[in-house]
């Protein structure tokens, strides 16, 4: 059924972008900064009047490049693309000069009044800070008139401050809305708000670097304890959390745009490297149960170079990053469900310590042409290659069941910026190659050991040993144009407009499970006189199986992607500036829209009693595709308007606010199961052993052969019917673009407390996303029911799983459906790093109200429910994994020739999935019901960094520098017994504390030494 919601949402956007493009029409034309250039804006006056036709000239004083423009009759001036650094700012006007300079950040908007003939200019509010490269001092540029909710991370943050991972996303958490999360198995993501990280785009030098097939939102941070972007790379950049302009795209989250360092006309250098092992940390929980702990180590190491190669016209810039990881891992029965009787020697002798190794090389180069002032020509190039063991311990995986991971990257830009008095044109032409390649360890078949106590059909798992199941290939490759075309010549406005045009091939291929999973019941088998694993009998078998006829199995896509925005800052009154603009997104997913289902499936579906009929609650024909009734997303039309308003006219108390909508995209991981599973289908067999019989003549229940150790024998079981027991999944063919509605205000403020200038933000923030793809059960009870007609008023439990497709298996829908809402309180105070001044200190508080419709969500990806028909008209829950508050607070500073920093984070305990079937009058009524576990604070981590650099005379220096993370070594649990109990029988354990999975790092010291010249 047609959801309303989303024909109505339909139809109110596409008169929200109409009446927004009016307005942009009668309005005149502006333009925006770059993503990652900034601008300096302002007014010009001589002897107290406005000066037209004045010259402002700025000149980067590290690399020498220089642009120049000429007020405007009302004495209005606008210079962009600049490149992040220090400036001297020349303005003549009535043959009157003065000359200041100014540090200008990543992708800012400075607004800076000049003024000859002993008029005092208006610098914006900040101390003076050092640019070493060239010991300059100048005033650093706030951006206070902005309506993006916003804030930067400095190279001097991310010098300083103590980070174990080297991946520069981490220091994005020290903004208000932002979570940087590592999981136990070391893989790291960033997040923002209610939504998961698939809503967030980084932006590398103006260049978005979107994972299309996987998750985590930037490419290749997947399941990856990597980083995307060798930090040494990095300068520094920019964190906008909600309401940002209308050339961000491909987002409906947060947006993080960085700039690369480049080469300037000094040479430097920087090498580093950093160690630490399990002699250098605390136990973790689990080890200290154990009394010993396992030998674990991580090394990183890395150089960089630039300089000149010709004097203020080209230079050169080369990094290198090399990490090396051995992560302790624990093998451990899965379940404590069992009885200890059955725990053989041999299953003991699987138990203890293990390692997970981790490697990865990442390389970057730039050249940096300043052709003439007007010219400036970029070719930069990034290679990523990484090594991976996933999958092991923690659990009961041994080390041949795990996974061996390649991800590698390489993306190449070349940009042109071409300038002239009232205009800049700034052209990319990019090129990506990144994939993704889990692999078995072990080719062989796999062992399931199971104890049964508790499911007689299927148990608990105790140990998994032999061949894993991952084996995937999965990546994109392409090239893309984008321009964007900045105007200043309209007095009081600058016009930003673009397009952009990618080609890129998606793929997607799997085989799931490569290797044959055979279960055995553990108590069956001793029981019968078998105690070596190697004489088990299994019970079932689970496999996959190519399908005859089908050749490549790769299921990929040729997508054309297009993009064209126009946007305007229209400085209204010296107050108030307004930001208006609006995008449009169109992408070709031929993978997806030419796709025709299977026309044996076809009749099979439309012959299937069980999904026609009155008590259907979907239409079958909504899902079959014949290769010409489905079309790409045509309405994905985004406005974005925004205001600052300046109170007393001097940007230390400023009003913003804004609202907007952003739209991102469907994974083609998600896409791609209609073909993959139809490519590899899935079986399962009984084997018919004691205690798990199967009924005899069954099409799945076949008599144990060693034979079927071999999987070409397992192949020719599904022979003669392939399709036999396969899961079929379906998407819907109007499938839509997810999207988020955005709306802040808040408030800027500069306050002097002991001749120190802090900045403050204060800012409410409305999110709501909508039409994340989810998957549901398809099967129907022969009445055409989801629930067992034979229980009248049930709401939860008895679905049809045992009602599959004739002749196929269990049927998977997927549609749009999954939406998020977040309200939150966004507070930052930030007492900023100077030269006179040589200390820092940063708060970020984060207040959040979150709720999601993506029931049973063990965690933010999860896209499956199948304990309701579809996600209409169901309750929205408290979001997991999202605390109500969050408080990041970092300090750092230069006392007595040494560097001290130190970061502590803080956040209420984070919300659990939990199902209630107590407070029910029956178990055929439970219901998804989150809990926030009990206790103040749910996290803990307090980090602190000391560095001593030595001088040696020579431009020569060098560091030792010791990091502590965890000082006080809190532990941060995070499992909890998630059972509430069955009516009239609480369980007395729910919400308490169990397992011993805590968050990584324990007391750690990890080791530094440096060298820069």
């Amino acid at each position: 059924m047609k959801s309303t919601h989303r024909s109505t949402r339909r139809h109110n956007r596409t008169l929200l972008a109409c009446a927004l493009a009016s307005c942009m029409l009668l309005a005149a034309p502006q333009v925006l900064a770059q993503s990652t250039s900034a601008t300096i804006r302002g007014q010009v006056s001589a002897d107290s009047t406005p000066a037209g036709g004045a010259t402002v000239k700025a000149t980067n004083l590290a690399t020498g490049l220089t642009r120049s423009v000429q007020s405007s009759g009302s004495g209005s001036y606008s210079l962009g693309g600049l490149p992040p650094g220090t400036y001297r700012l020349d303005v003549t006007a009535n043959g009157q000069t003065n000359t200041q300079n100014i540090t200008l950040q990543v992708g800012q908007t400075a607004t800076l009044n000049l003024g000859v003939g002993g008029v005092a200019e208006t610098a914006p509010a900040g101390e003076a800070t050092t640019l070493e490269a060239v010991h300059v001092t100048a005033p650093l540029a706030v951006e206070t008139k902005t309506s993006e909710v916003a804030t930067y991370v400095s190279q001097k943050q991310i010098e300083a401050l103590p980070q174990a991972s080297r991946n520069f996303l981490a220091f994005a958490d020290t903004v208000p809305g932002m979570i940087f999360e590592t999981a136990a198995n070391g893989s790291s993501k960033l997040r923002s708000g209610a939504q998961n990280s698939n809503g967030i785009n980084v932006f590398i030098d103006g260049v978005g670097q979107k994972n299309y097939v996987l998750k985590g939102g930037v490419s290749g941070q997947d399941s990856s304890s990597g980083s995307p972007f060798p930090q040494l790379a990095i300068g520094e950049y920019k964190v906008i959390t909600s309401n940002y302009k209308a050339e961000y795209d491909q987002i409906s989250s947060a947006a993080v745009t960085a700039v690369t360092k480049s080469g300037t006309n000094e040479f430097s250098g920087d090498f580093f490297w950093d160690r630490t092992s399990d002699g250098w940390r605390d136990p973790t929980f689990s080890e200290e149960m154990r009394g010993s702990k396992v030998p674990s180590s991580e090394e990183q190491y890395g150089a960089a170079l630039g300089g000149p190669i010709i004097p203020d016209r080209l230079f050169f810039f080369a990094t290198y990053e090399r990490k090396e990881i051995n992560r302790p891992r624990e093998i451990r029965l899965g379940t404590s469900n069992f009885d200890p009787a059955y725990i053989t020697p041999e299953i003991l002798s699987y138990l203890g310590s293990a390692n997970a190794a981790f490697e990865q090389d990442n390389y970057f180069g730039k050249l940096t042409w300043q052709a003439s002032d007007d010219h400036l020509i970029e070719l930069s190039a990034k290679r990523r290659e990484e090594n991976e063991v996933t999958n092991v311990g923690d659990g009961p995986n041994v080390p041949s069941y795990g996974t061996r991971k390649a991800n590698d990257s390489t993306r190449v830009d070349l940009r042109w910026q071409w300038s002239g008095d009232t205009w800049l044109n700034d052209l990319h032409l990019t090129s990506e190659d990144d994939f993704w390649s889990p692999r078995p360890i072990t080719i062989g078949p796999g062992k399931s050991i199971r104890s049964t106590l508790s499911n007689f059909n299927d148990g608990d798992t105790l140990l998994n040993i032999g061949g894993g199941p991952d084996y995937q290939d999965k990546g994109q490759k392409g090239q893309s144009l984008q321009d964007d075309f900045t105007f200043t010549g309209f007095d009081s406005h600058t016009i930003k407009a673009g397009i952009k045009y990618k080609s890129v091939k998606i793929n997607a291929f799997e085989q799931q499970p490569y290797n044959p999973l055979f279960r055995y019941d553990l108590a069956e088998n001793i029981d019968d006189g078998r105690t070596a694993i190697a004489d088990f009998l299994p019970w079932r078998v689970e496999f996959g199986a190519p399908l005859p006829g089908v050749g490549d199995r790769d299921v990929e896509s040729r997508n054309k992607q297009y993009g064209i925005y126009i946007q305007d800052d229209w400085a209204v009154t010296e107050k108030l500036m307004l930001n208006l603009g609006v995008r449009y997104d169109f992408e070709k997913t031929p993978g997806f829209e030419n796709y025709v289902t299977d026309p044996t499936l076809v009749a099979a579906l439309r012959n299937w009693s069980n999904i026609h009929g009155p008590n259907v609650d979907y239409d079958i024909e909504d899902y079959i595709s014949n290769g010409s009734n489905r079309d790409a997303d045509k309405n994905n039309w985004a406005p974005r308007l925004g205001f600052s308003y300046d109170l007393f006219g001097d940007q230390r108390h400023v009003i913003f606010g804004g609202a907007g909508r952003s739209y991102d995209r469907n994974l083609f991981d998600y896409l791609a199961l209609e073909q993959s599973k139809s490519t590899f289908p899935r079986y399962t067999y009984f084997f018919g052993t004691t205690d798990h019989p199967c009924a005899a003549g069954a099409a799945n229940c076949v008599a144990w052969d060693p034979a079927y150790y071999d999987v070409a024998n397992l192949y020719s079981l599904v022979a003669a019917n392939p399709n036999l027991g396969s899961e079929v999944n379906m998407i819907k063919n109007d499938l839509e673009t997810p999207y988020s509605d955005q709306f802040s205000l808040g408030m800027r403020n500069t306050f002097t407390v002991w001749e120190h200038d802090w900045n403050t933000s204060a800012a409410i923030a409305h999110v709501r996303s909508y039409d994340g793809i989810v998957f549901s059960l398809g099967n129907r009870w022969p009445d055409g029911s989801f629930r067992d007609p034979a229980k009248p008023g049930a709401t939860w439990g008895s679905q049809p799983w045992g009602f599959p497709i004739p002749g196929y298996g269990t049927l998977i829908l997927a549609e749009n459906g999954i939406e998020t809402r977040l309200n939150q309180f966004l507070l930052s105070i930030e007492k900023p790093y100077t030269n006179s001044s040589p200390w820092g200190v940063t708060i970020a508080y984060t207040y959040s109200d979150a709720e999601e419709n993506r029931l049973n969500a063990a965690n933010s990806d999860e896209h499956y429910n199948f304990d309701y028909p579809n996600l209409d008209g169901l309750p929205f829950i408290t979001s997991v994994g999202i605390p109500k508050h969050r408080l990041v607070a970092t300090g750092f500073g230069d006392f007595w020739g040494m560097t001290f920093s130190s970061k502590l984070t803080l956040a209420s305990p984070n919300p659990k999935d939990s199902t209630n079937c107590y407070n029910t009058t029956s178990t055929d009524n439970c219901y998804f019901d989150s809990f926030i576990p009990d206790g103040t604070i749910g996290f803990k981590q307090l980090d602190v960094a000391l560095q001593k650099t030595w001088n040696t005379g020579t431009d020569l220096e060098f560091y030792v520098r010791g990091d502590v993370f965890n000082v006080f070594n809190w532990k941060n649990y995070t499992d909890y017994d998630t059972w509430r109990g069955v009516p009239g029988n609480a369980n007395p354990n729910f919400g308490n504390r169990n397992g011993v999975g805590t968050v990584w790092p324990p007391r750690m010291f990890k080791l530094s030494f440096g060298l820069h010249w």
